[in-house]
């Protein structure tokens, strides 16, 4: 596994990577880090180049002048022409997978193929019900340290039992962002995925994760809005599927790249 910065014009975005090859680009979930594919990455590094981005403004990667989906979509795009690379596939779990949309939106010569995991579909209802919901990961600090626990606790029922060092990982990622760990979560809520999505023209494949109770019911809702998607479905996934299924994921993503 390597790791390195590329220049943008907003600072320096980190990435991990790992193989030679056709380039894939992987995008992380809110607020996750190019961690959360760190199993993936030496499995599809056995045929791709596999490229685990920090998204502008998580893991170590400089922040954006503003948190918006929009804005990660242009610095991926910087990021693809640091490391000079014309032409890439896409992979993007949870919010990933919503800037990879528009990152197909917004410049499709510049992928290949498009793989949306968990990748939840927003739209004016969608949006409005977002606006309502109360905090996802943001918890006020506490001398005694009772926040950790009660991050810990609102994440639990949806990592699998016996797994701790997953969520473990997760919170860790989270207690970096300090006060703009819900900024990602507020970029999907703002999200005009409606208006986007009729954009793509690059192949795409839907995965599934039948124990993720966020996206799953969604769906049927995405994968009908892209042009003759595939949908793969892996059963028992939950919300950290490339942690805990990333064999069958890698097998499920390097056959329909190749």
């Amino acid at each position: 596994m390597r790791f390195g910065y590329a220049d943008s014009s907003l600072g320096q975005l980190h990435y991990a990577e790992c193989g030679t090859g056709a380039p894939v680009v992987l995008l992380h979930q809110t607020p996750r880090s190019w961690d959360e594919y760190r199993e993936v990455l030496p499995l599809l590094g056995v045929t791709h180049r596999a490229i685990a981005m920090d998204t502008a403004g998580f893991g170590r990667s400089a922040p954006p002048a503003e948190h918006g989906i929009e804005h990660y979509a242009a610095a991926v795009l910087e990021f693809l022409d640091a490391l000079g690379l014309n032409r890439v596939s896409l992979v993007g779990h949870h919010t990933g997978g919503v800037v990879a949309i528009e990152v197909a939106a917004s410049a499709p010569e510049r992928v290949d193929r498009l793989v949306l995991s968990s990748t939840p579909w927003v739209d004016a209802a969608s949006r409005e019900a977002r606006a309502k919901r109360p905090p996802i990961d943001h918890v006020p600090v506490s001398e005694d340290g009772e926040h950790l626990t009660t991050l810990w606790q609102r994440r639990q029922g949806f990592y699998p039992k016996g797994r701790p060092d997953l969520l473990t990982r997760f919170v860790r990622d989270a207690l970096v962002l300090g006060d703009d760990v819900e900024a990602g979560h507020h970029a999907v809520g703002r999200y005009r995925m409606e208006e986007r999505i009729g954009k793509v023209s690059a192949p795409a494949l839907c995965i599934g994760a039948s124990a993720d109770p966020h996206v799953f019911p969604q769906l049927d809702a995405l994968s009908s809005r892209l042009n003759n998607a595939k949908v793969v479905i892996v059963e028992g996934g939950m919300v950290p599927l490339m942690e805990e299924h990333a064999e069958e994921v890698v097998r499920v993503i390097a056959r329909f790249l190749t």
